[in-house]
């Protein structure tokens, strides 16, 4: 928690007040046994209604001014909590967002997510709590204390006694259940990612007929999870029924000592009422206390858990020199590359080398899981290379400034992601003050023009999240006019015409290709029709460049695009030779 709390320095005055104002509600309290028991020895006692009357008015001052000091204490507690959880909440979405891609696959996106929202509401109502009871309740029980031996000496030191043990039980209960309440958060981010998992998958799932074996690991996990909540709450539960038999206990003991003295004549009626009343303060306030300790407890664990996220290194260095003009000859150049996924065990792409120049169309071909993606992904510099090294106008990636890079860079990923606003928020992400003029060259050259002319409203369409309201084709096409609109130095088609038909995708490349050399194209397919005319052509096979050459030089030379090509067009190459 202690590394969350300099968040909470900006509310340094209301943190301060609202224990401040809690006491006084406190102090009111502590007053009022005292005046009962005024009421008892003198009022009462002696027929004097007259006092009694006075004292009954100042009962009266005293809850309204305890009043008043509670809600000014829960105005500055509200505000200290909420201003820490939503500076915490903005410091780890910066944090998450500053990640290289490597972290974020290590992480995981499922304990991010809970981290974020569940983890940081527990902060913020714990740390409420702590501002507007963490000292009240120590304060009333140790005050009462106090006031006891202003009453009488020998019935005080039952509460020198009693509380000390209470403490025990108390910070033993609490110090045994704070690491359970760790495991029942990754419990939770356990089950949170099953069920995003099994919701945005749910359409794989029912053409599968899967529901049945998804309900019963979601059961599964969701019992692990039970039962580590029952664990804990069971632990948890010892501390109400173990202070209330240790503080009745010393109600009894209290009243038996009270009565033998006020038969002794060494104590008043009243006092002794004042005696029980600071005893029943302590037990309400106990009560107070294990509630709030249970709750502290859970703020403590995802404090923790929000303090490793923020403790991540990014896992990348950036410069911050700028660059200095240079000539260069070549746009991208790979130098012999190797590179490896964390985890994986081996790497995914091995000793890869070629360079094109700036204007080039580069094509990038290979089956499944041979490493297209991972090379497209060193170019931005979404990971760091293990050996060897990619220069981007002559300039290693890892020698360019943070975002300047990527602003040279128009991506479109194989997975098409829009967000949820217009059609017009979505095309400017790269370009904010692009114009409709070429927010409309755009959609004509990513062949989409006549999407956005046949929705309503036509660039303020609105699209919902993930854009589950238009067709992949229409998201590939939407998402491929984004990167044109940022108007990039190079520009990366990850597979991204994989839900296009083939005119479509035929119209699609001719209109990049009319831009000339304005443009450095690189094209991720698995269709030989997508790459063929690429100035280059890099043929990837199990993370190794098995070949790269135009397409009669491919077709002549490489056996792997040839197997690529006959699998595609059987016909074509038989009647060449023919």
């Amino acid at each position: 928690m202690k590394d969350l709390l300099k968040y909470a320095g900006k509310y340094k005055r209301d943190s301060m007040l609202a224990p401040l104002f809690k006491l006084l509600e406190a102090l009111m309290d502590l007053l009022v046994p005292l005046v009962i028991a005024s009421i008892i020895n003198v009022g009462i006692t002696k027929g004097d209604l007259t006092h009694v009357w006075k004292c009954f008015a100042l009962l009266v001052g005293l809850a309204l001014a305890g009043m008043v000091f509670s809600f000014t204490a829960q105005f500055f507690a509200a505000r200290a909590s909420v201003g820490l959880a939503t500076d915490v909440r903005q410091a780890l979405f910066d944090h998450v967002q500053s990640l290289s891609y490597a972290r974020l696959d290590e992480m995981g996106s499922d304990t991010l997510i809970t981290r974020m929202t569940s983890d940081v509401n527990q902060v913020q109502n714990g740390y409420n709590l702590a501002l507007r009871l963490l000292l009240r309740s120590p304060f009333i029980v140790f005050g009462a204390m106090v006031m006891a031996f202003t009453i009488d000496i020998r019935c005080a030191l039952i509460f020198l006694v009693a509380i000390p043990v209470l403490s025990i039980l108390v910070f033993g209960i609490m110090l045994t259940s704070i690491p359970m309440f760790s495991q029942v958060q990754k419990a939770l981010d356990k089950l949170v990612g099953i069920t995003r998992e099994n919701l945005t998958g749910v359409r794989v799932i029912r053409a599968f007929c899967k529901e049945s074996s998804e309900i019963e690991q979601f059961t599964r996990n969701n019992d692990d999870l039970a039962r580590l909540n029952e664990k804990v709450g069971r632990l948890s539960a010892l501390m109400n029924p173990g202070t209330y038999l240790l503080v009745n206990i010393a109600t009894v003991v209290l009243i038996q000592q009270g009565a033998l003295r006020v038969n002794m004549g060494g104590l008043l009626q009243g006092d002794v009422v004042a005696l029980y009343n600071y005893m029943a303060q302590i037990i309400v306030e106990l009560i107070k206390l294990a509630s709030l300790i249970i709750t502290i407890n859970k703020s403590l664990a995802c404090a923790d858990r929000i303090a490793d996220v923020l403790k991540v290194d990014p896992g990348m260095e950036y410069t911050g020199d700028s660059l200095r003009k240079q000539e260069y000859t070549d746009e991208i150049v790979f130098d012999h590359v190797s590179f490896g996924y964390e985890g994986s065990g081996e790497e995914a792409v091995k000793d890869i080398d070629f360079r094109i120049k700036k204007g080039s169309t580069l094509g990038i071909i290979g089956s499944t899981g041979s490493g297209k993606s991972t090379v497209v992904n060193l170019i931005p510099r979404f990971y760091d290379v293990n050996e060897g090294s990619v220069l981007i106008e002559g300039v290693d990636v890892k020698k360019y400034p943070k975002g300047v890079l990527v602003d040279k860079i128009g991506i479109v990923p194989q997975r098409a992601v829009l967000f949820e606003g217009t059609i017009r928020e979505n095309l400017k992400w790269g370009n904010t003050h692009a114009t409709d003029d070429e927010l409309w060259n755009a959609l004509e050259m990513a062949q989409a023009k006549d999407v956005v002319e046949n929705k309503e409203n036509m660039l303020d369409y609105k699209i919902e999240q993930n854009g589950r309201n238009l067709s992949g084709g229409q998201r590939q096409r939407l998402t491929i006019a984004r990167a044109l609109v940022k108007k990039p130095d190079i520009l990366i088609l990850d597979d991204s015409s994989s839900a296009l038909d083939f005119a479509t995708d035929l119209k699609l490349r001719k209109a990049i290709h009319s831009l000339g050399n304005e443009l450095t194209v690189v094209i991720v397919s698995q269709r030989t029709s997508s790459v063929k005319n690429a100035d280059m052509i890099l043929v990837l096979d199990d993370g190794m460049l098995a070949g790269k050459g135009t397409h009669e030089e491919l077709l002549r030379d490489c056996h792997v695009y040839q197997e690529i090509y006959d699998s595609q067009f059987p016909d074509a190459r038989k009647a060449v030779i023919a």
